[in-house]
Parts: C-alpha cells; sequence; structure tokens
C-alpha cells in the first residue's frame, strides 16, 4: 500500500497545523541531533557503508548482542519486506488487525497468507488447536500492536509452543507503552524469532528511514543476501551513531507522555467519541457521527487537523479513526472542532 497510511499531510495541500495521524514522538527529534548531523555534512560526499556495519555493531553492544546478530535497515518497512522476499513463496499468518505492509509484502513474494484474530493469540501460545489447522512457516506480530495500542505478553509461550514457527514481534513501538518489555532477551533461547525494531518513532525521525532487524545469525545472514548495497544513508547512520551513544538521556518522557494521554481521552469520552484501551500513546476512536472519512475531511477543512482514517485496516470500518497523542495544546485543538462537528452533526 503505498498511499493510506498516516502522516500524509504532504498529499492534502499542506498547511497541517496538528498531525494526529502519525504514531511519531510529538516532542521532536533529541537535542543536539541537529547540530550532529549538520557537523558530518562532509559525509555525503561519499558512499555509506555497504550495509552500516558500524552501526550494528553498536546496536549489538547497546543490546547485548553480537554484530552477526544485527541487521541495519532503512526503516522497520525494508526490514518487513526483506523478511518477505528472504522466505518467499512460505506460509505467513499475520495477527489482525495490524500494519497493512506485512500483508502486502507477503502477497508481493508469494507468501501464502492466512490471517489470525488478535483476541486468539492467548489460545494460540497455549498450543496446538483443533480450532487452527496446523501453524504457519511465519506469524507477523505487532507489539505493540498498530493501530490498537494492544500489547501480546504471551510471546515467549508463544515461541516454546511452537518451535517450527518463526515469529516476527515488530516492535517499532515498544517505546511508548510500559506494559511490556522487549523480546530480544528472549533471542539467546528461541532461534525462532526475529525481532523489528525502528528509531524513527520514538526519536522523532521519520524521514531518515532507520531501522533494524535482531535475530540468529543465521537468519541474519539469509536476510543480508537479500538486501541491496547502501539502502541506510550516510546522514541516518550518523543518526543512528547520535542515538545509541546518547541513548539513556534522550528517551521518552513517558509521564509526560501518559498525563498528555490520560487527559486528552478523558476530553473525548466526555464528548461521548468511543475510545477504545491501549497501552500506548495512540488508540482507536470510533465515530458518534457519519465516517471516518467525512469526519478527517471535515477537520482538514474546517481546523487543518489531520486524523488517520482506519478503515483500511484488516478487521476495521469506516467507523474507526486512529488518534496519536500531542501537545496539550494540540490535543485541545481537535477537540474543539470535535465539538463543533458534532454541533452541526446533531
Amino acid at each position: 500500500m503505498l498511499y493510506g497510511h498516516g502522516d500524509n499531510g504532504y498529499q492534502l495541500g499542506g498547511g497541517i497545523i496538528a498531525d494526529f495521524s502519525t504514531n511519531v514522538w510529538y516532542g521532536g527529534e533529541p537535542a543536539g541531533l541537529k547540530e550532529h548531523l549538520f557537523g558530518q555534512w562532509g559525509q555525503i560526499r561519499k558512499y555509506p557503508e555497504v550495509v552500516a556495519e558500524s552501526l550494528a555493531v553498536k546496536a549489538g553492544h547497546h543490546h547485548g548482542l553480537e554484530p552477526g546478530n544485527i541487521l541495519i535497515s532503512n526503516g522497520a518497512t525494508e526490514s518487513i519486506y526483506l523478511i518477505a522476499q528472504a522466505f518467499s513463496g512460505r506460509r505467513s499468518a499475520i495477527v489482525t488487525p495490524s500494519f497493512s505492509e506485512y500483508e502486502d509484502a507477503c502477497r508481493l513474494n508469494g507468501h501464502r497468507l492466512e490471517f489470525i484474530q488478535w483476541n486468539d493469540l492467548e489460545d494460540l501460545a497455549a498450543g496446538p488447536s483443533a480450532a487452527y489447522s496446523g501453524m504457519p512457516d511465519l506469524l507477523w506480530l505487532c507489539n505493540p500492536n498498530n493501530p490498537t495500542g494492544a500489547v501480546f505478553t504471551g510471546v515467549e509461550a508463544l515461541l516454546r509452543a511452537h518451535p517450527g514457527t518463526l515469529v516476527i514481534a515488530d516492535e517499532a513501538f515498544i517505546a511508548f507503552t510500559r506494559s511490556i518489555g522487549s523480546a530480544i532477551p528472549l533471542l539467546h533461547r528461541y532461534p525462532n524469532l526475529v525481532i523489528l525494531r525502528s528509531l524513527t518513532k520514538s526519536f522523532a525521525i521519520p524521514g531518515l528511514r532507520l531501522g533494524y532487524i535482531v535475530a540468529g545469525g543465521e537468519v541474519v545472514k539469509k536476510l543480508q543476501a537479500f538486501k541491496m548495497p547502501w539502502s541506510v544513508n550516510a546522514m541516518a547512520l550518523e543518526a543512528g551513531h547520535f542515538i545509541f551513544d546518547h541513548y539513556p538521556s534522550i528517551g521518552i518522557p513517558l509521564d509526560r507522555l501518559f498525563a498528555d494521554k490520560e487527559a486528552f481521552v478523558r476530553r473525548l469520552q466526555e464528548l461521548r467519541i468511543g475510545v477504545h484501551e491501549s497501552h500506548t500513546h495512540f488508540f482507536l476512536c470510533e465515530t458518534t457521527h457519519g465516517n471516518a472519512r467525512e469526519l478527517q475531511q471535515y477537520l482538514l477543512d474546517t481546523s487543518r487537523v489531520l486524523i488517520r482514517d482506519a478503515g483500511n485496516f484488516r478487521g476495521l470500518d469506516g467507523r474507526h479513526f486512529r488518534l496519536a497523542t500531542l501537545a496539550p495544546h494540540q490535543n485541545q485543538l481537535l477537540i474543539n472542532a470535535l465539538e463543533e462537528w458534532q454541533r452541526q452533526c446533531a
């Protein structure tokens, strides 16, 4: 799906003053990163490292792993397509509703696709089930999940119960929750685990495109064989070095973020907007009037505020939209616009 994601204000004439459609941390990039990148400007005069080798060393050290357990990527989306390509033609199951790129990447590479409902994961982790005839070769799990913000605490049970299935745990939003920890410590015990990480959401650099895969050495070698050279540009590589060099001091202030979220959700609920439970700063809502596409257009036309119409997620419908928590004054802009929308629809 080339189009239909969030953060697509450039397609809508620009001028967006509050973008709730993107799940990127609203506080902006870490202090000092911009100055660091400007200071490294000379790096663009030469080719970057072929597979960002030096950053793999640094990321491995950060996680207590060998560099051979890390493959740096041009964002989590490249990681998804690499895995789908390396395991082309296999049987894949996707836990839904979830990020559309799993399905798109698998279809492009000839996977036989199945879909598992999020609510069935606990039963699946308990072992073979008559309700599910045989396990797939690959299982795609976004954890925390996009777009719902749900978390699954049974990853280890899933790995243990189904050793023949490669479980791909996408942890692009792991920095935005306290409800689960990363599955990376499980890698030493479960060779059927692959973890996807993103450095763009929590450090507010989605335009640079930077992420990495964590997996057993043999899996990394298999994936690297399909990776094109120089996919991580010189500025993204430098940003990655800065992030890992300053990691302890540049994390998201979760206390502040979740306080903002709780206040935001309360105001939405006062407007009788249906808000789904979420363990992250973003969450699903349901319209009380009309549909999400109509609401999105109204907000753009009247307030230059952008929400994520979530009707194109498998398993959701035209009532659903996704919001990310922004700064309090931006959240208030949306509240005001929703109040006006409801008055007009009454």
